[in-house]
């Protein structure tokens, strides 16, 4: 029986242990947090930190695994790249070109030494030395953890002044001690967040969708509702594309998934992030619903060596929003239920996943591990949406205590 290694713990990587049991593999969850649900459902449980890789190393070659991912698991991604090198297993990529994807500064670098639109960006470590910088910048701009996920330390500084808050904000969320500062990209229409998937370093299946953002949340940065299919113009996606494929072979990528973040600006298409590895608010199962493609399945299959299924790209069934549900300041404090008018669950919602459990402490959206769940909803046309999204504060409620 082959056996998968699977960073993390949380709820995002239950479809993917069912997937594998599917397909005759023990599961293996590691982290450092045993009450995560995950590890009631793989077949055994490690304690270790995902960050730690010479111990996660250590444990896949105790274990004998033939293969390892951190699905929906940021800060385990470098680790898995590090362990699949050691052992010869398959992965997205090598190990450097991982950490070129993992570290916001270096990925920015990367980008503008290979002539991709890029905004103004640069890396640092030490926590003052961006005050030589700050004529660098074109006002406002964004400062971020240079390694996390799920919007995480991230912050807008309208000026200079802003930014000593802001940087200890981002070294709070970050693990590698490094931040960056970059230009604030205006878009045009929305952000996109969505799962890809190569074979042999060629785009096999592709997605866009519009990413949109509680302006009213802790954190504005914070995705709230994710949209497919995606607004933006043909000519952008297509241009997307063919900027993630040359991406994927100057990096000589393999096969894998991937969650990409890209936007439209100033009236060029940026490449945001690129992640090998599947995006979290469950970004794969929506899109095995909208579009019939099961990119979790064949990330499992590739994970251990099985041969893949034919990946195809089609077009999406629908129009379809996943809704992070998450708490305003009015209704932080103790967990009682979430409502929803019985006509809209009825008409509109398809998959009603809530985590969060009557009694838990409700926290405000600071970032995507603050969600209370996710619920998937499928309409007719894109202004049918827009309308009854438009008005989701009437139609569902959050009790709390």
């Amino acid at each position: 029986m082959k056996k998968l290694m699977l960073l993390g713990g949380s709820r995002y990587l239950l479809p993917v242990i069912e997937a594998a049991h599917k397909a005759g593999i023990y599961t293996i969850t590691c982290d450092y947090i045993p009450d995560n649900i995950a590890h009631s459902y793989s077949d055994e449980y490690c304690n270790i930190s995902v960050i730690d890789k010479k111990a996660v190393l250590g444990m896949a070659q105790k274990c004998k695994i033939d293969g390892i991912m951190s699905f929906a698991c940021d800060p385990g991604v470098v680790t898995a790249a590090y362990v699949a090198e050691k052992l010869d297993l398959p992965f997205q990529g090598s190990y450097e070109s991982t950490l070129i994807l993992q570290d916001k500064g270096l990925f920015r670098g990367f980008l503008e030494k290979h002539g991709f639109n890029c905004p103004h960006a640069k890396r640092y470590e030490d926590k003052k030395s961006y005050l030589k910088d700050t004529d660098f910048f074109e006002w406002p701009v964004i400062v971020k953890p240079a390694d996390s996920a799920g919007s995480k330390g991230v912050t807008k500084a309208e000026h200079p002044e802003q930014l000593e808050k802001a940087v200890e904000i981002a070294l709070d969320g970050a693990h590698n001690g490094a931040f960056i500062i970059e230009d604030f990209l205006t878009f045009e229409g929305y952000h996109s967040s969505a799962d890809l998937f190569t074979v042999n370093g060629k785009l096999e299946f592709v997605s866009y969708s519009d990413q949109l953002f509680d302006m009213n949340a802790e954190n504005p940065y914070t995705p709230a509702y994710i949209i497919w299919p995606s607004s933006m113009k043909n000519k952008y996606q297509d241009e997307l594309t063919r900027e993630i494929q040359r991406l994927m072979y100057l990096l000589d990528m393999k096969s894998g998934i991937y969650n990409i973040e890209t936007c439209v600006a100033d009236g060029k298409p940026y490449i945001m992030e690129v992640s090998p590895r599947g995006g979290g608010c469950k970004i794969a199962e929506l899109q095995r619903m909208a579009y019939g493609v099961d990119l979790i399945e064949s990330e499992v299959r590739k994970a251990v060596g099985m041969p893949l299924k034919d990946i195809v790209q089609t077009e999406c069934d629908g129009v379809w929003c996943e809704m992070v549900v998450h708490a305003g300041f009015r209704e932080c404090g103790t967990f009682k239920r979430i409502v929803i008018d019985p006509e809209i669950k009825e008409k509109y919602v398809k998959v009603m996943d809530i985590s969060a459990k009557q009694g838990d402490y409700i926290m405000p959206f600071t970032g995507a591990n603050m969600a209370l769940g996710d619920i998937f909803l499928k309409f007719d046309t894109r202004e049918e949406l827009n309308e009854v999204m438009s008005e989701s504060k009437k139609w569902i409620r959050i009790e709390s205590k």
